[in-house]
């Protein structure tokens, strides 16, 4: 994800006012928009992003946006701005003020934020440019406020940096259908950084033991690398999200055995329960919060860690024979176990779950952005 790119300050331009609230992005890799998500593959902050802003009647100002389309704007100063949502980060916040001086600003924040990251360490050292001012910062869920309230309490900012979580929106309409169940089908679709080689890894020895198994790949578009051929894996690259929920809906579940980068939130949790397919996940980040179904949420043993740090680096091609070797020592049997329990009958019923509707999303950023 590319960093905040400073752009010299616009002149004023008339536009005809849809409402009081900004959010600005400064860090997108390219410009989005209500058409691209439907069309384009996009990452789960794009498209959380579109969702709220599209449900508030909000402007959409992005750092790399040479075009206006409908509420999505080039950087640019509007007009009756009152409240303005900062996205991901807080370094374009001098610049935005300047626009802004009269405005409210508030920070949606996506990452995990502790003084080892490097996005908290850009918001420990943005925090100074506040002056006196206070911005309150939206997180994702509990977990991730937890680990930023506590680096906050050390750095001494907790009054000034007030936090609260509004969860990521699913639309509404999503829900379960009369698609059919393949019982041999698995899917991933996610960035590849969280955690896709370990994936590939247990999937060979699900595979070997279940020879009928497939699984079925897919990403939003970013953090691309070479995963090399697997029996039985079809990689369909980016994908949009209408093309990933038509192969989510029709699969045993969605296995996803990540600890590597846990998710903040996890869109794919969320949609993946809303169409009714369980997920196969680790205890890491916001798992247990999102998905609370405990046979759907494994624990992580310490050979899995250590396991994975020190498979980190190798490339696809060599990770064959220390996998296997893992295999016979019982590292990937967890999955074996419950996914042949699931295609034998055992399978847990998913649901959609009314926090993460876009619709009580939409009344928590509304009340926010009110001043409630």
């Amino acid at each position: 994800m590319s960093g905040h790119r400073a752009s010299p300050r616009p002149a004023l331009t008339r536009v005809t006012r849809l409402s009081s609230i900004l959010f600005w992005d400064s860090t997108c890799q390219r410009p989005y928009d209500t058409r691209s998500i439907r069309i384009e593959a996009t990452g789960g902050t794009e498209a959380s992003l579109v969702r709220v802003a599209d449900a508030l009647d909000a402007y959409v100002i992005q750092h790399n946006r040479t075009q206006a389309e409908g509420r999505y704007r080039p950087p640019a100063r509007i007009p009756g701005i009152t409240e303005v949502v900062l996205n991901r980060d807080c370094r374009a916040y001098p610049d935005v003020r300047a626009l802004y001086p009269d405005a409210r600003f508030h920070l949606w924040v996506h990452d995990q934020l502790t003084p080892q990251t490097k996005r908290g360490r850009r918001l420990a050292e943005a925090a100074a440019g506040l002056g006196s001012r206070s911005m309150d910062i939206v997180c994702v869920s509990d977990w991730q406020r937890l680990l930023l309230d506590r680096m906050l309490g050390r750095l001494g900012l907790r009054d000034r940096l007030p936090t609260r979580t509004i969860y990521n929106p699913i639309d509404d309409a999503l829900a379960p259908d009369d698609t059919p169940v393949d019982r041999n089908k698995l899917v991933f679709f996610s960035a590849q950084n969280r955690g896709l080689m370990y994936a590939l890894d247990a999937f060979r020895e699900l595979r070997r033991r279940m020879p009928e198994l497939r699984l079925v790949l897919g990403n939003p578009g970013y953090k691309i690398r070479n995963t090399g051929d697997h029996d039985g894996v079809t990689d369909l690259g980016p994908q949009p999200q209408w093309r990933i929920h038509a192969e989510v809906r029709s699969a045993l579940c969605t296995f996803f055995p990540n600890f590597v980068l846990p998710e903040t939130f996890g869109l794919v949790f969320a949609e993946s329960m809303a169409m009714g397919t369980p997920l196969l996940t680790h205890d890491a980040g916001a798992a247990a919060e999102v998905i609370g179904d405990r046979e759907q949420v494994l624990a992580t043993a310490a050979p899995q860690r250590a396991y994975e740090r020190a498979m980190r680096a190798l490339p696809a091609r060599l990770r064959g024979g220390p996998s296997r070797l893992a295999a016979s020592l019982g590292m990937f049997d967890v999955y074996c176990e419950r996914i042949r329990a699931w295609r034998d009958g055992a399978r847990p019923r998913a649901l959609p779950d009314p926090r993460f509707r876009l619709s009580c999303v939409a009344g928590q950023w509304r009340a926010l952005l009110a001043g409630a």
